[in-house]
């Protein structure tokens, strides 16, 4: 168990860490090799995205919600090596889950050969270690190597994610709360009551997710005193001599330490070694080459809208989006509070019933001008004994109740906040019936804004995919304080 890994001073930490570099230009060097080796005009990365946050890094580039095959050889087609796919598979038990990325593997290989593109898959998973690991990755290499690609030497797994405040160190996964870093396993996320988890350190979790397939001491590790000491022989080797298919887990603590590890797969894929990847959201970002951005602006976002209130949809119940909601509602804003009653999800209708009054009520307050706040109950509805994927189920009644919200309204919002992973994916995919969508880049870090495609409800429409687990408790103000103007 996980209980007596210290809790670290991030500033201690990444001071002494410091030392790590291997001299003065460490850093310099390693973004010349990233900026010098780069995958083959041909190849595409082709990320599956268990939820809408995995393009909270990236922007200008494509993700579509479907799989057919048509989509993704129209998605190869276009310029560009970064294409995302929204799964969504975070919400989905375990047979679909598995049914879906045989599907998704199939259809990309054919339409990657249609195209004439080389493929590279990415399993982008939570940068706090929930979701289907390693079904889905174990799946997609089932299913690729069936159709003729070459062997895997292994899987990489990368949670780190700097926007969110999560980093790894001697393999062991951290969450930043304020300047402690807290090993995950400690966090309320390892207690999510689908995914959770007791070890933070990546072998011993990597351990516990294969239910003993792989034992810990079979997990490769590339630390950090290898990525920041340049010793890309050793690095190279040690990935070279994988056998009979190998976990292998990075520490990272900057973005920098992501592009030694890109620049490391890109010379092993020339080798013709290949390793699958599960990864948040930082490792597509450097092997895709996007580059930094600012944040994005309200005029970018929202232009100078036409005196239509916003809408802000928050269906997450972590206790971070509790805290900020809190702080939402003290901000003094032009604001309509909507609660969404769950309770009452037993008895047949409740949840449509709850569906019309918070559509009416968020409607009349957008028509005059203000942001539309509805929020589901913050109680706990869900009886003990439930076991994972009853409570899977329950969430997805309550998230497609709560996304019918928008998809209800006959009146264009000025902007559009979803809170949640489920619920961003639900109102995106199901409410807005997003088909394709420009990722516009950030209105904070890790929170990505999405262009609506025209197919869409609200075509053109700046919607924000506000994950549960990012930012701190007034960044749900902050941002819609910049959108309100």
């Amino acid at each position: 168990m996980d209980e007596n890994r210290p809790v670290l001073n991030a500033a201690e930490t990444f001071n002494e860490c410091e030392k790590l570099w291997a001299h003065a230009n460490a850093r310099e060097e390693i973004r010349r090799l990233y900026d010098e080796t780069r995958p083959e005009e041909d190849r595409c990365f082709l990320v599956l995205d268990d939820d809408p946050t995995g393009v909270q890094t990236v922007h200008d580039v494509p993700v579509v919600t479907d799989w057919r095959e048509e989509t993704l050889e129209e998605l190869f087609s276009g310029p560009g090596s970064l294409k995302y796919v929204l799964t969504n598979s975070r919400s989905f038990p375990a047979e679909k889950t598995a049914r879906v990325h045989r599907e998704i593997a199939r259809n990309a290989w054919q339409a990657a050969r249609t195209a004439g593109r080389k493929l590279t898959v990415i399993s982008r998973g939570d940068s706090t270690l929930r979701g289907h690991f390693p079904l889905e990755t174990r799946v997609l290499r089932e299913t690729l190597e069936s159709l003729g690609a070459l062997p895997f030497a292994g899987e990489v797994l990368c949670p780190y994610f700097r926007e969110g405040g999560r980093f790894t160190l001697n393999g062991v996964h951290y969450v930043k709360e304020g300047e402690r870093l807290t090993p995950a396993a400690q966090t309320e996320f390892a207690r999510d009551k689908t995914f959770g988890y007791h070890h933070s350190y990546l072998p011993e979790y990597i351990e516990e997710k294969t239910g003993g397939g792989t034992a810990a001491g079979q997990v490769l590790r590339l630390d950090l005193e290898e990525l920041r000491g340049l010793k890309w022989a050793r690095m190279e080797e040690k990935l070279l001599s994988a056998k009979d298919f190998r976990y292998v887990v990075c520490d990272a603590l900057e973005d920098t330490d992501v592009q030694a590890l890109s620049v490391l797969l890109t010379r092993l894929a020339e080798k013709g070694v290949h390793y699958l990847l599960r990864s948040a959201a930082a490792v597509p970002k450097a092997l895709g080459h996007i580059d930094d951005r600012p944040l994005l602006s309200r005029a970018e976002m929202c232009g100078h809208g036409d005196g239509t209130g916003g809408l802000v949809i928050v269906g997450s119940h972590v206790a971070k989006t509790t805290r900020q909601l809190e702080c939402l509602r003290a901000s003094g804003l032009p604001l309509c509070f909507v609660e969404f009653d769950v309770s009452g999800w037993r008895r047949p209708g409740a949840l449509r019933e709850e569906t019309r009054r918070a559509a009416d009520e968020a409607a009349e307050a957008m028509r005059e001008g203000k942001t539309a706040v509805v929020y589901t109950s913050r109680t706990l509805v869900a009886p003990e004994g439930m076991d994972a994927e009853q409570m899977l189920r329950l969430s997805v009644d309550i998230s497609d109740a709560l996304t019918a919200v928008v998809s209800s309204l006959s009146l264009r919002p000025r902007f559009l906040i979803a809170k949640g992973g489920i619920t961003s994916s639900d109102v995106g995919v199901k409410a807005l019936r997003v088909r394709k969508a420009t990722v516009l880049g950030q209105a904070q870090p890790g929170i990505p804004v999405w262009k609506t495609g025209e197919e869409s409800l609200f075509p053109g429409l700046s919607y924000i995919i506000f994950p549960g687990n990012v930012g701190g408790d007034s960044t749900l103000r902050d941002i819609v304080e910049t959108l309100c103007g």
